[in-house]
């Protein structure tokens, strides 16, 4: 009896992508796989055909040779022979390795990671948070820190071999990093257990690190903050994390930046806010006062006659450094009018003498203003 064609076999056309293979060979091996159709002999052929087929066409030269000599391709060395689907090019698998590749697809490695090559040893990510000053921010600034962490062990050189002798191969595996089983009609990919994944091993580990290739030890290092940071900014030093098994690459250290509150200042973004107390003899005649900037210097601002509470007064360029950029934000000077305390007699009686004179409407207008308001609403409730 005929051999049916490959490509009918999976329900795809002959110029199907290797995606629609794989799509079609998935849906098809689930609906007619042994463990869903028990004591059912048809379903078990149409499976066995069904990864037959696709063990053939998933591989480039495979499918060139079938598209070309169909099935005597592979008749000639028999099927499990070096010319046969399971074996062509160097092939090897049998026929339910094609299956095997989609389980692994869907399922993972079982035990381990997913993938074909060994494990790479890469070193971990470190995190440091550091807490700064607004002037550190504002000025940029070198800080000298000590990170606990892994280095490199100093007796192998971190091949983790005695003497810095090298890796070898590992027998359990192969040095591919993972091991094959067979179950019925899966084949089980998995992380080898003998070596972890990386594929060699170590004959006679360094008595100093285990064999690990690295140590703990505390590191000290120099961060440069830039001007114009701000609360919450990320600092990458590249390869200055943990280091990687055996030689394998260091990971990298990232600085989290926290700025501590300041006694004077409140930032927003690159604004400075300040509020500042002036006398109410000040805010009333008007004057001149002195406020301090992050620049440790001394700015001068002119108050007006009259000046309120809440007023604010803009310093252009005073604020921060802005990152990456000459330029700078603003400062803002609040004021804050200041009730005088520990009057003197002379001093109750001059103010007693003012308020004998003042009319509320002419020298509290806020006040004359706000209780005019209050008067108006009593009187619309009366009614």
């Amino acid at each position: 009896m005929a051999k049916e064609d490959y490509y009918t076999t999976l329900g795809v056309e002959r110029d199907a992508s290797a995606d629609e293979m794989k799509k079609s060979f998935r849906k098809m091996a689930m609906k007619y796989h042994p463990d869903r159709n028990p004591d059912d002999k048809k379903a078990e052929k149409k499976f066995k055909e069904l990864n037959e087929a696709y063990e053939v066409l998933k591989d480039d030269q495979k499918r060139a040779a079938y598209d070309r000599f169909g099935h005597e391709a592979f008749e000639q060395a028999g099927a499990g022979g070096p010319g046969g689907p399971g074996g062509f090019g160097g092939g090897g698998g049998g026929f339910a390795s094609g299956f095997a590749d989609i389980f692994d697809e869907m399922f993972g490695d079982i035990g381990g990671r997913r993938g074909g090559g060994p494990s790479s040893g890469q070193g971990s990510d470190l995190r440091f948070n550091m807490e700064i000053s607004l002037e550190d921010a504002f000025e940029g600034a070198k800080k000298d820190i000590r990170v606990p962490s892994s280095v490199a062990c100093g007796e192998c050189h971190g091949s983790g071999g005695a003497g810095g002798a090298a890796p070898v191969a590992c027998e359990a595996c192969h040095g591919h990093g993972r091991v094959r089983s067979q179950s019925g009609f899966f084949t089980v990919e998995r992380t080898c257990p003998s070596c972890g994944g990386r594929g060699e091993m170590i004959k006679t580990p360094c008595k100093s690190c285990g064999g690990a290739g690295r140590t703990h030890k505390e590191k000290q290092l120099s961060v440069n903050i830039p001007q114009g940071v701000e609360d919450g900014t990320r600092i990458r030093l590249s390869g200055e994390g943990e280091a990687g098994l055996r030689g394998a690459p260091p990971g990298d250290l990232y600085i989290f930046l926290t700025l501590k509150p300041h006694r004077l200042f409140q930032r927003d973004g690159a604004d400075i806010y300040c509020r500042v107390p002036i006398a109410m003899t000040t805010a009333t005649l008007g004057g001149s006062i002195e406020v301090p900037t992050i620049e440790s210097k001394l700015a001068r601002v002119t108050i007006p006659p009259g000046t309120p509470t809440g007023h604010q007064f803009r310093l252009k360029g005073k604020g921060m450094s802005i990152l990456r950029s000459s330029s700078r934000g603003d400062m803002f000077v609040q004021t804050l009018v200041e009730t005088p305390v520990n009057l003197t007699e002379r001093q109750k009686k001059l103010l007693e003498e003012f308020a004998e004179e003042s009319s509320a409407e002419t020298h509290s207008p806020q006040a004359h203003g706000f209780f005019g308001k209050v008067r108006e609403l009593w009187e619309d409730l009366k009614d």
